[in-house]
């Protein structure tokens, strides 16, 4: 099985299947984009997710970020949104989420129980750091 994460240089921050990255920016979009994919959010919603995040747009992608946990952590995980193109999708587990998983903030985890939201924002700040533009990327 190959893996998706956010890459920066020669650093991956693996968030694993593919699937689950396409619902971790589905949710988002939907949640916090009225108007459509990358309406609000075009740096991370598209240029980053369609292509790479040039290094220099990555502080204001960080203030995305944390918007964007904000409005996730109000939202239940019963509000996930598996797949933006086809709303009736349903996740493969269906509606079985661990109880301590309380919002949408909270839901996108890796195996290893790192947040999406976490990795997204650590290879932001990388970005910066190593002034590098950070892509979507698969591995295996």
């Amino acid at each position: 099985m190959s893996v998706v994460g956010f890459g920066v240089d020669s650093f991956f921050y693996e968030t694993e299947h593919p699937d689950f990255l396409h619902s971790f920016f589905s949710t988002i979009s939907y949640h916090t984009e009225p108007e459509g994919w990358g309406t609000k959010y075009t740096l991370l919603m598209k240029d980053l997710y369609f292509n790479k995040l040039n290094w220099q747009d990555a502080s204001e992608a960080l203030k995305n970020v944390e918007e964007i946990r904000e409005t996730l952590s109000k939202i239940p995980p019963s509000e996930v949104i598996w797949d933006i193109e086809n709303l009736t999708k349903k996740p493969p587990y269906g509606d079985k989420i661990p109880e301590d998983i309380t919002n949408l903030a909270a839901y996108y985890t890796t195996e290893r129980g790192k947040a999406f939201l976490t990795l997204l924002r650590n290879a932001r700040k990388g970005s910066v750091e190593e002034k590098q533009d950070g892509t979507i990327g698969k591995m295996g």
